[in-house]
């Protein structure tokens, strides 16, 4: 008797799928430095990265990106996409 694959595990095998796809397109358009740096920011700031991963995918598709982005064009890209922080300035009277 066999039982019909639970949705659990169907929606387990297809993240892993879809995982693996948007790893495989991050390696052919990111250089070595540039996806460790990306592994970085997704351990401290995995909705950050997850953005940028997202926006990478998404230019690779449209065919906007030629070549490998290094490193420094990379952080260009971060700088653009992070909100800008807002500093506080208290004086004492």
């Amino acid at each position: 008797m066999s039982f019909p694959e639970s949705n659990e595990s169907s929606q387990e095998n297809t993240n892993k799928e879809l995982a693996a796809q948007k790893e495989q397109i991050l390696k052919q358009i990111l250089t070595s430095e540039a996806r460790m740096r990306l592994n970085n920011i997704k351990m401290v700031k995995s909705e950050l990265s997850d953005l940028v991963e997202q926006y990478l995918i998404g230019m690779a598709t449209q065919g906007k990106i030629s070549g490998q982005l290094t490193d420094d064009q990379l952080k260009q890209i971060l700088l653009s996409i992070q909100q800008p922080k807002r500093d506080f300035k208290i004086n004492r009277i």
